[in-house]
């Protein structure tokens, strides 16, 4: 078995760690998730009751899913071992403004796919919205546990700025790649239609994966890293033949995914197509 394939497997290296690392790792979590709920309650006031329902439980496992992503990205980059003084400081400054970020981003984001409708579809117990939200903020902590980590302010800039180039690349590319479907996904989502819902969350998650990809590395200087970059998102083009040539022509065996996901509202259909994506996504990342 060739060892290299799961070095990031295996069980043991975790008993390899010294106990610093896992006690970053265990209280860095702890706290993020911690500063999460404070920074939750600012921005989710109106949502009130909506804290009981199914529609905000999706949102938060959204959430949840950044919060650990970001944590294992901090931890992994800031944490070095040789001094617990610049360890701490390097982890709550790229921490902490990750989980605002986090915040503030993947809620303009859902902003705009419902035109500022969250709220109120959460309250409302639409698990449409919520699943939409947390797939939004699911994919926000993907893309920014490969942006926002370093130990240097230098580090800390130039991470900011990639997150901020990664996230308009995501929202343009869930424009052009809904462009080619026959519905709204947002009216969709609005009007409670789970199915759409999925299919809004399996692509916005593939695309995270895939632009998270081509952000990782390291920096060699801006015209060769945005080079780099923008010939990585070109792979992100591969999703858009995976609706007629995996989910209609192999699966369905017919056309009509887009009437499968709007008119039946086929939620079955729905998470096949989402799953083509992310195994696509996984596909793509590992060719390159």
């Amino acid at each position: 078995m060739p060892t290299a394939l799961f070095r990031g497997y295996d069980a043991w290296s975790m008993l390899e760690k010294p106990a610093y690392y896992i006690a970053f790792v265990t209280v860095v979590t702890l706290l993020l998730l911690g500063w999460s709920r404070i920074v939750r309650r600012i921005v989710d006031q109106s949502m009130g009751p909506a804290r009981q329902n199914a529609a905000y439980a999706l949102l938060e496992a959204g959430r949840v899913v950044g919060i650990f992503s970001v944590s294992a990205a901090v931890v992994t980059d800031c944490v070095h071992g040789e001094s617990a003084k610049s360890d701490i400081m390097w982890v709550a400054i790229f921490g902490l403004t990750s989980v605002v970020l986090l915040e503030a981003t993947a809620k303009l984001g859902v902003y705009f796919l419902m035109r500022g409708n969250l709220p109120k579809q959460i309250t409302e117990g639409n698990a449409a919205a919520g699943l939409a939200g947390g797939a939004q903020y699911a994919a926000t902590g993907i893309i920014m546990s490969q942006c926002m980590t370093g130990d240097s302010l230098s580090a800390f800039g130039i991470s900011f700025a990639f997150f901020v180039i990664a996230k308009v690349t995501l929202h343009l590319l869930l424009a052009a790649f809904r462009f080619v479907t026959r519905y709204d996904d947002g009216e969709e989502i609005i009007g409670e239609n789970v199915a759409a819902a999925v299919s809004y969350a399996g692509a916005t998650i593939a695309l995270a994966l895939i632009i998270g990809h081509a952000v990782s590395g390291d920096f060699q200087g801006w015209p060769m890293s945005l080079r780099g970059y923008a010939i990585s998102i070109v792979f992100a083009l591969g999703l858009l033949p995976v609706r007629k040539v995996v989910v209609e022509g192999l699966f369905m065996g017919r056309a009509g995914l887009d009437a499968a996901v709007a008119q039946e509202r086929n939620v079955g259909i729905a998470g096949l197509e989402a799953a083509a994506y992310v195994g696509t996504a996984f596909l793509l990342n590992a060719i390159r």
